[in-house]
Parts: structure tokens; C-alpha cells; sequence
């Protein structure tokens, strides 16, 4: 039984560190993104149709305005236009980022940095 315990204990540890490593690493590229798109995003390329109770929106606009990056956000419970260019969008949620009008639904910075960049 100890040695069950043991081997149980062993591989929690393992998952655990496994799981610390993805997560810096997610961390890091989204930093290295952010860096490479700070100088280039122009006002107007990135618009967010968002949601008041979205807390993928939240994670999203704190990610624009950590890097610098200038974006436009509306509202789709405040703002009339704004719902209707959602709706437009036929997303199952939000956010849907519009990059230079290209709907993106969900946060990705990889998605995002394609988009700015295509081919």
C-alpha cells in the first residue's frame, strides 16, 4: 500500500509540474505576441463586441491594454449598434474581436497576430 501511495504521490507531482510548465509557457508566447504587435496595430484594426458578464472579454481587455495595444470595445447589453453587429457575426458568444473586420469569436493573441499578418 505505501508503495501505491508513493507512486500516486509521484504522479500527481509530475501533473502538476507538467501543467505549471504549460501554463508559463501559454504565458510567455502570449508576452512575446503582445511585444511583436505593440508597434504595429493601428487605431481601428481591433474592435471587441463584448459582453457585461463575459469573463473571457475581461481577460481579453486586460491583454490590449497591458501591451498598449489600442482597440475599440462596445457593449452588446448597452449599445444597440453594437448588438447588431453581433448578431451579424451569428457567434454562439462573446467576445468576437474584429480584426481590420475579420470576426474572431473567442480570445486567442496567436488568432489575432495572424490576422494582422496574413499569408
Amino acid at each position: 500500500m505505501a508503495v501505491e501511495r508513493k507512486t500516486l504521490i509521484t504522479l500527481v507531482v509530475l501533473v502538476a509540474a507538467v501543467a505549471a510548465g504549460s501554463h508559463w509557457r501559454a504565458s510567455r508566447q502570449q508576452l512575446e505576441i503582445g511585444r511583436s504587435l505593440a508597434g504595429q496595430v493601428q487605431p481601428g484594426d481591433i474592435q471587441m463586441l463584448s459582453s457585461t458578464t463575459c469573463g473571457i472579454c475581461t481577460t481579453a481587455r486586460l491583454w490590449f491594454q497591458t501591451h498598449q495595444l489600442p482597440f475599440e470595445e462596445c457593449f452588446i447589453e448597452k449599445d444597440a449598434a453594437c448588438a447588431a453587429r453581433f448578431q451579424a457575426t451569428r457567434a454562439p458568444g462573446t467576445p468576437v474581436i474584429l480584426v481590420k473586420g475579420q470576426p474572431l469569436v473567442g480570445f486567442d493573441p496567436q488568432r489575432i497576430r495572424d490576422a494582422l499578418n496574413p499569408g
